[in-house]
């Protein structure tokens, strides 16, 4: 019994002197704080967290980051990068999931890594395997003007289809770009959506997809008198409807509806709209009269 009461003393000594650890840690800042750069591309999503160590007037890449030697991308854990739909990198297929970002830069170029072992802390030195990867690129550093003081990934010049994600530090860029599918996706999305309980809106947003895109207008021009059908004039059936019948070389058709849209915008004081019907107009009368 003696023995007991000892050892449960101790015990407690022991979760006593554990909690007292826990509680004495200190928090504080860290020097290369933790950031989330999430990106839609088309109906797609792109979500890096990383961390943004700062230059503080050392020399970076070929010093502080070596040449020839595997760079986390950042700085305390390993760059993860997630997305939500798979993509193209390089004409590379990424297939949706995470992935750990690693660097092996060079002077004149750099590869990329996206890594599927997500475990390594950093770099993982030793016990990263290249057979771990699955894939590398390569790409070239361009030199930029200015001086990006905290290392930064941002996304640029983006569209419906793709996007260019940026690494910036220093006075380096490095862009990756990436492609998605998207025109697949959104086919999949109308015909679900047209299958249900489609309504005017439903029809209107079909035909603005693909007037924005450029594509099949005879099929947007079949949606846009299905909304117009459903849910009456709007200044903003008609400007898209005008938009889809000048995409077919109708420009009477176009101008038509294009003075209709300007109508019921002026009504509604909706003057950015007047003045974009106003601008369409004077376009394609001068189309028409080259005819």
């Amino acid at each position: 019994m003696g023995q007991l009461k000892l050892t449960l003393r101790i015990f407690g000594s022991l979760v006593v002197l554990s909690i007292g650890q826990l509680t004495a840690q200190l928090k504080y800042p860290k020097a290369s704080p933790a950031s989330v750069v999430e990106q839609a591309v088309g109906l797609s999503k792109v979500t890096v967290h990383y961390s943004r160590p700062a230059v503080r007037g050392r020399s970076i890449f070929g010093d502080l980051v070596p040449y020839g030697r595997i760079w986390r991308v950042g700085a305390n854990e390993s760059t993860k990068i997630t997305l939500d739909t798979a993509m193209e990198v390089s004409g590379k297929a990424l297939p949706k999931g995470t992935y750990a970002l690693y660097a092996f830069p060079e002077s004149d170029e750099w590869e990329i890594a996206f890594h599927n072992n997500l475990s390594h802390w950093g770099d993982g030195r030793k016990n990263y395997k290249p057979e771990e990867d699955l894939f590398r690129i390569s790409v070239q550093p361009e030199k930029i003007g200015g001086h990006q003081e905290n290392f930064l990934i941002t996304f640029d010049a983006i569209s419906h289809n793709s996007a260019q994600m940026k690494l910036i530090w220093a006075n380096t860029q490095v862009v990756i770009p990436f492609k998605v599918d998207t025109h697949a996706q959104m086919e999949k999305e109308i015909s679900k959506k047209l299958e249900e309980s489609p309504t005017a809106q439903t029809y209107y947003e079909a035909a603005r997809y693909l007037q924005e895109q450029n594509e099949d207008p005879k099929r947007a021009l079949g949606y846009l008198k299905k909304a117009l059908e459903l849910g009456g004039d709007t200044y903003y059936f008609h400007r898209v409807k005008s938009l889809v019948e000048a995409q077919l070389g109708d420009y009477r058709s176009a101008i038509a509806s294009a003075r209709k849209s300007l109508k019921i915008a002026a009504n509604l004081e909706k003057d950015e709209f007047v003045r974009m019907n106003q601008k369409n107009i004077v376009k394609w009368e001068k189309l028409l009269e080259q005819k």
